[in-house]
């Protein structure tokens, strides 16, 4: 999935700015897509070239003017025809902490579970940042009633699945961090017991 894709799925919900678009982003696609301001202002230039976005100054008194992106009939049209392609293969894992867990047994055990329990921190912060959102959309409505009413329903969808994403990420490590701790204790006591006394 291309980076446009996704900006593309964040001006669905209406005109922002690329300063709003990479704040914005941590909250309503960094569940499923992740990207650097950076990257973002380089793709919306692109966009906007193509002619998927167009782009309006709004002048601001002691501030710079901002520049306010919304999707063109042609962006709108690359998004139904997005979505009406088939989805790639599935998204492989590369995650670097994986690669340390794989070594464990051969490093710095120490270092590898505090690794994972700073992940698990990382993954709360941010199921808790989900839940908020969740709140804000349901806002007071059971899920039924959202789900009947609410406009556009795929960034709950997609809210779902960051949420069940984190909360997998925090069962891993509370067991990878308990097998870890009775392979540390079980080694201890073996050189405790080898140790001459």
């Amino acid at each position: 999935m291309a980076l446009r894709n996704a900006v593309m799925a964040a001006l669905l919900e209406g005109e922002a700015s690329g300063y709003d678009l990479a704040k914005g982003f941590d909250a309503s696609v960094a569940n499923f897509w992740m990207a650097t301001p950076q990257q973002l202002y380089r793709e919306l230039e692109r966009m906007e070239r193509e002619g998927l976005i167009a782009a309006r100054v709004v002048e601001q008194e002691r501030r710079p003017n901002k520049r306010l992106f919304s999707l063109t009939e042609a962006g709108l049209d690359a998004v139904r025809a997005y979505v009406a392609e088939p989805p790639g293969r599935p998204t492989t894992v590369r995650d670097e902490l994986l690669v340390k867990v794989q070594c464990a047994d051969i490093g710095d055990i120490e270092a590898v579970r505090a690794a994972i329990t700073e992940r698990m921190e990382w993954a709360a912060a941010k199921l808790a940042r989900y839940e908020r959102l969740k709140e804000r959309l349901l806002s007071g409505r059971t899920e039924d009633e959202y789900c009947a009413q609410a406009e556009r329903i795929g960034p709950y969808l997609t809210l779902l699945r960051g949420m069940a994403f984190e909360r997998e990420n925090l069962r891993w490590g509370e067991t990878a961090l308990r097998i870890l701790e009775r392979r540390a204790t079980a080694a201890r006591d073996q050189e405790h017991a080898a140790s001459p006394t």
